[in-house]
Parts: structure tokens; C-alpha cells; sequence
């Protein structure tokens, strides 16, 4: 075994440890690769693994909207309602955020490794939840930003 796989052995350890089963899967799929000598897959994966992920993420939060379980006039309504508008812009803000993270881990992307480690202790210690690594990126991003943090 080279000590290149080491860090996603431990981002693999703790994964399990913290029950994110997420994070497990997407480092045994990455440790499969590697071993198989399917190293092509890597630069396809960087170039187009974000989207695809972001497009499976965003047919799934769609799903309910076209399976008809949320009606027109419920979604015109939120236009309306206090807690509908606040929504609004928290995801306006959220998105906006998200973006700032994929930006910021393709020109760091050592940080994205701290991201999954923090999240996984968050999960594990803190009874926290797996919201994935462009939020915090992207949160990551705005404080290094506003600190004047140089990447070290």
C-alpha cells in the first residue's frame, strides 16, 4: 500500500467511526479506483464529479415537485408567507455560499480533506449532520476572505 492512500484511509476510518455513510462509500469507491488502476477515472471525476453530484442532488430535492405532492398553489404561497420568504433568502444565501466553496476548493483543494474531517467529527461528537463539504467550503472561504487568512 502507498502512503498516497493514507489520508483517504483515515477519512475512511472516521467516516465509519461517525456512521457517515456517505463519505464511506465515496472513499471506498475512490480506494477501488486507485487499486484497480482505473487512474483515468480521476481526471474524469475532477472535471465533471461536482455537476454530476449537484445534478443527482437537485433531481432528488426536485422529485417531490414533479411527482405532484406539492401542489402550484402551495409553491405560490410561499411568496407570501413570512417563513416562505425567509426560505427564499436563505437559499439565495446558501447558494450563493456554495459557490464561493467550489471556487475556493478548486484552488485549495487540501482544504476539502479538513472539511470532510471536521464534518465527520461534527457528526460523530456533536450529533451534527453531514451537510456536505461546499457549504463549509464556501463558509471557509468568506471568513479566510474576511480575516485575510493566507492558505498555508
Amino acid at each position: 500500500m502507498s502512503w498516497d492512500s493514507i489520508p483517504i484511509l483515515i477519512i475512511l476510518v472516521l467516516a465509519a467511526i461517525g456512521n457517515n455513510h456517505t463519505v464511506t462509500i465515496a472513499a471506498v469507491v475512490l480506494l477501488l479506483i486507485q487499486k484497480l488502476g482505473l487512474v483515468n477515472c480521476f481526471s474524469f471525476i475532477d472535471n465533471y464529479g461536482m455537476n454530476a453530484g449537484i445534478i443527482i442532488l437537485t433531481i432528488a430535492v426536485l422529485s417531490p415537485v414533479a411527482q405532484g405532492r406539492i401542489a402550484s398553489n402551495e409553491i405560490a404561497g410561499l411568496f407570501k408567507a413570512p417563513v416562505g420568504i425567509v426560505a427564499i433568502i436563505i437559499g439565495i444565501l446558501v447558494a450563493w455560499i456554495a459557490g464561493q466553496g467550489v471556487f475556493f476548493m478548486k484552488e485549495s483543494p487540501e482544504i476539502t480533506t479538513a472539511l470532510i474531517v471536521g464534518t465527520i467529527i461534527g457528526v460523530c461528537f456533536f450529533r451534527g449532520l453531514p451537510v456536505g463539504p461546499l457549504i463549509a467550503g464556501g463558509m471557509v472561504a468568506l471568513v479566510v476572505n474576511l480575516l485575510g487568512l493566507v492558505k498555508r
